[in-house]
């Protein structure tokens, strides 16, 4: 869609590529004469549907392992099998009868019976970004030599189809994204990827998120709230005078989005959600910092109204000298979920926030010569909580070495439906593909019927 030119009240114009005057009065640009990009993100995504939103209380926050994390070193330990099998680690006990889990993993240990492992998750692809797009869309699209994002992901068509779960917050955020990218919306347009916060670097930039981070609240350049709402009133001087002339009504529609801009930026939840200082003490301590830290942030953002969450921890693609990579992420991650799961358990959050921790594939059960484990598809675990389903139990089997399952094979297509599920969406639903066609969320898959 294309705006009026916004009249210039410092003198000067600063155009962009789309055609719309900026200014630096917020670091998130746009403000229709004085420029926030969230005004743009926001009407974007008030454009980008003509359909009426559908209703859905539950969200989702998406523990994304990229790399591929280990099953015999977290949630399907084998400690009769072989040393070049079993690996490093010893298995504790955990809340969860029959569900030995990784002695590197003590927070886990505490909650697993609020959840439910799939041992037998399986599909056939060993393409780190092929698998991924896969996992994070619903569809095969990108691949190692060619990483483009084909679909969109989970995240992108829930921000489509659900927006928010309260009015006045972003859709989806996205946490240390990373240059990975099937976190965003693809041909469902920009105004469908998450808002970007955090860094971290697999060394490969391709797909990289062209959206801002938590710095995008600040006031900056001097702008005091105050002047803000001065400047909004001197706006709304000039918007009157043009809205006279205005039949369409563009003005009154800009209006109400820069309105939502405004509650968000001096008022709004979502803002008050990055800024963790407002957390007791007691609470920041037991989820540590790092990845502790951002799952917090996670929580916290989804008490704000945000749908859809996702958080990359670490790169779990341990090819070599795996015990020493594991010592490090294990704990951190450890750490991070399990106190997140139990602080939405607490705070009667559970039931409505799906939290699922997974990655593209499975490591190989065998330890190879460089004491790494190599890309397995053939089986991962899968870990889940809340989102309504039923837990407290462990849903298929690996045989004696977790090389493939032996009993309730789980894919792709059902993993990306029970997300979908939980919030309320039917991988039967039609969204308009780029050809203008009614394409299905997903082409298969239900959801195991153990969840329901």
């Amino acid at each position: 869609m294309s705006f009026p030119p916004a009249v210039d009240i410092k003198g000067g114009k600063d155009r962009v590529c789309s055609g719309m005057t900026r200014r630096k009065f917020l670091r998130i640009g746009g403000l229709s004469a004085f420029g926030l990009t969230l005004p743009d993100l926001l009407r974007a995504e008030a454009q980008a549907t003509t359909t009426q939103k559908l209703r859905s209380k539950r969200s989702v926050i998406l523990i994304w392992q990229h790399g591929g994390p280990s099953q015999l070193d977290t949630f399907d330990m084998k400690p009769l099998a072989p040393a070049e099998y079993r690996g490093p680690y010893q298995s504790i006990d955990s809340s969860l009868p029959g569900l030995p889990v990784c002695e590197k993993m003590p927070h886990h240990a505490k909650i697993m019976d609020k959840c439910t492992v799939i041992r037998s998750f399986s599909h056939g692809n060993a393409d780190h970004w092929a698998a991924a797009h896969w996992m994070l869309t619903g569809r095969l699209g990108a691949n190692g030599s060619d990483r483009v994002p084909r679909q969109p992901s989970m995240g992108a068509v829930a921000s489509h189809l659900l927006g928010p779960a309260k009015p006045g917050a972003l859709a989806s955020v996205n946490v240390n994204d990373g240059g990975f990218g099937f976190h965003g919306g693809a041909w469902l347009g920009v105004a469908n990827n998450p808002f970007r916060t955090g860094e971290y670097s697999y060394g490969n930039e391709a797909g990289r998120l062209p959206t801002g981070d938590a710095k995008s609240f600040e006031l900056v350049d001097g702008l005091s709230e105050s002047r803000l709402m001065n400047r909004v009133a001197l706006q709304e001087q000039f918007d009157r005078l043009r809205r006279g002339v205005d039949g369409s009504g563009t003005f009154q529609n800009m209006d109400a989005i820069d309105e939502q801009a405004l509650d968000i930026l001096l008022a709004g939840r979502t803002r008050d959600a990055f800024d963790l200082s407002k957390e007791d003490a007691k609470t920041r301590e037991a989820y540590g910092p790092g990845w502790g830290e951002q799952a917090l942030l996670a929580r916290r953002l989804i008490e704000a109204g945000v749908r859809f969450v996702s958080l990359n921890t670490g790169y779990w693609d341990d090819h070599g000298n795996i015990e020493r990579a594991l010592n490090d992420k294990l704990p951190r991650h450890d750490r991070a979920v399990g106190v997140l799961i139990q602080d939405l358990a607490d705070r009667g959050m559970l039931d409505d926030v799906l939290v699922v921790s997974a990655g593209e594939f499975g490591r190989t059960p065998r330890i190879n010569g460089n004491a790494g484990r190599d890309h397995w598809p053939q089986a991962q675990s899968i870990l889940l909580a809340g989102g309504g389903y039923r837990h407290g139990q462990i849903i298929g089997s690996t045989n004696d070495k977790a090389e493939y399952p032996t009993s309730r094979a789980i894919g792709v297509e059902d993993f990306c439906a029970t997300i979908y599920h939980a919030l309320g969406l039917s991988p039967d639903l039609t969204i308009q593909n780029p050809q203008g066609r009614p394409m299905h969320l997903l082409p298969g898959g239900e959801v195991p019927r153990e969840l329901l």
